[in-house]
C-alpha cells in the first residue's frame, strides 16, 4: 500500500455552458422561470406552477434551447411543506444534445396546468403523477388512474400512505368474483422469532466474546 496520504476529491465545478443556459433562459422567461441550479453536470429550472406550459414552450421552441421532447414527469412529496409536491419535468434536446430538468410546486388541492397541448406524450406521464400522488392537472382530457385497479383508495407514492395499503384484492370462490376488502393483519405474523437468522440476528464480533450459532449450523461441528 502506498503512504501517502489520500487526496482529497475535489468540490464539484459548475459546468459554464448550463450556468449561461439557466441564465439565459431565466432572463427571457418573464419572470416565469424564477431560479436554476447546476448540479451533478445537470441543469435545473424552477419554474412558477400557474406559468409551465409557458415555459415549457419556451425551451421546446427557443433555436437556444430545442428541447423537442419530454422524456418524463414524475413527482417527489415533502409532506412537512406547505406546498408538499415536488412536480418534475425531463426534457431532451435531440439537436444539440442536452438534457434539462423542470421543477415546480404544488399542494394538494392546487392543480397544475397541463402540458398536453405543448407535448401530448404528457398525457399518460401526467396520469401516473395523479394516480400515484394526487397531484391534478387542470385541463387534462382524461385524468384518471393509470396504474392501480378500480377502486384503489389512496396515493401510494405519497410519505404518508401505509405500506399495507388500505384494502386488499382476493378472489372470492363462493362468489365467483374479485373482492375488494380491508386490510387485516393476521395475529400470528405479529409474533417474531427473533432468535431467526432472518429477523436480526448478529454475527459474531470477533474479541468481543459474543458467538451465535445460526440454527442448523451446529451440525458442521459434529
Amino acid at each position: 500500500m502506498s503512504d501517502q496520504a489520500p487526496t482529497e476529491t475535489p468540490a464539484e465545478e459548475p459546468v459554464p455552458h448550463l450556468v449561461a443556459l439557466g441564465q439565459q433562459i431565466q432572463a427571457n422567461s418573464g419572470g416565469a422561470v424564477y431560479g436554476f441550479k447546476v448540479a451533478f453536470g445537470e441543469l435545473t429550472l424552477l419554474a412558477e406552477r400557474a406559468r409551465i406550459c409557458q415555459v415549457l414552450t419556451h425551451l421546446r421552441d427557443d433555436p437556444a434551447c430545442r428541447f423537442q421532447q419530454l422524456v418524463d414527469i414524475c413527482g417527489a412529496d415533502y409532506p412537512q411543506r406547505a406546498k408538499r409536491f415536488d412536480v418534475v419535468y425531463h426534457l431532451l434536446s435531440l439537436t444539440k444534445n442536452h438534457r434539462i430538468r423542470v421543477k415546480l410546486q404544488t399542494d394538494e388541492d392546487t392543480p397544475v396546468p397541463t402540458a398536453v397541448g405543448v407535448y401530448p406524450c404528457a398525457d399518460w406521464f401526467e396520469r401516473e403523477a395523479f394516480d400515484m400522488f394526487g397531484v391534478f392537472f387542470d385541463g387534462h382530457p382524461d385524468l384518471r388512474r393509470l396504474l392501480t385497479d378500480y377502486g384503489f383508495h389512496g396515493y401510494p407514492l405519497r410519505k404518508d400512505f401505509p405500506m399495507t395499503g388500505y384494502v386488499e384484492v382476493r378472489y372470492d370462490d363462493e362468489l365467483k368474483r374479485v373482492v375488494y376488502e380491508p386490510v387485516k393483519l393476521t395475529q400470528e405474523f405479529r409474533q417474531f422469532d427473533f432468535l431467526s437468522p432472518w429477523e436480526g440476528a448478529r454475527a459474531a464480533l470477533p474479541g468481543t466474546g459474543y458467538e451465535y450459532t445460526v440454527p442448523g449450523d451446529e451440525k458442521a461441528t459434529k
